[in-house]
């Protein structure tokens, strides 16, 4: 993958590989897009024409990349349209088989005090990470319940619950369980009760369905 857009050639190099290898013609046809509430917005990877579009139709101020910096060929059209745009660009690494440490929790805190909206907050395919994120928007940002903040781990975003992307439901779910036995606030569980190497040893995920979400979709 070219490491930049310099030349015509590796400008068409990093559509190719935008549109094939990351899947981009998928997305072209259907972006998992959806309102959050309080300007902000879930989807899978924006195209660089679907963030022109997302700009006109909402005002777009802000991107979240739950991705991080990665090879794609997608990423250098993104950082090149938010650049054009005015559009700032966090590129923020969060991951869909594992739960989140608590850095990472107080670090999308932060983030969502600081952006300026509307913003949207995407992965690579708007499931998981994109999940994950919006639901820790509407606890953190919102002050939405956790219950109803799960609401974004579901199938209907692509997201199954019973392959190894379950632990993040997991995590949601354990808070649940001690608010339950002693009432807490979600970031104070964070910070004082949650043990992330414990919850991990304590999930297990269903094999059909990871082989679905591992092999099949080639979810990151």
């Amino acid at each position: 993958m070219p490491k930049n857009l310099d030349t015509p050639t590796r400008r068409i190099l990093a559509w190719l590989d935008m549109h094939l290898v990351d899947h981009g013609c998928v997305r072209a046809v259907y972006n998992n897009f959806y309102p959050l509430g309080g300007d902000m917005y879930r989807s899978s990877q924006p195209s660089p024409r679907q963030i022109r579009t997302y700009q006109r139709r909402f005002g777009l101020k802000s991107i979240v990349n739950l991705r991080g910096r990665h090879d794609y060929g997608s990423f250098l059209y993104e950082e090149e349209v938010c650049a054009e745009r005015g559009i700032a660009l966090h590129n923020v690494k969060l991951y869909s088989r594992t739960p989140p440490s608590v850095e990472e929790v107080h670090a999308m805190d932060d983030l969502f005090r600081q952006l300026e909206y509307p913003a949207l907050m995407h992965c690579k395919s708007g499931a998981d990470r994109a999940g994950l994120g919006a639901a820790l928007y509407r606890i953190l940002h919102l002050d939405h319940p956790v219950a109803e903040a799960m609401k974004e781990l579901d199938w209907r975003y692509g997201h199954f619950k019973q392959a190894k992307t379950g632990v993040l439901d997991f995590f949601f779910t354990q808070y649940l369980v001690d608010n339950a036995r002693t009432p807490i606030g979600f970031l104070e569980w964070v910070d004082t009760v949650y043990d992330e190497k414990a919850l991990k040893s304590q999930f297990h995920e269903e094999g059909w369905a990871s082989l679905v979400v591992d092999k099949v979709l080639h979810r990151e």
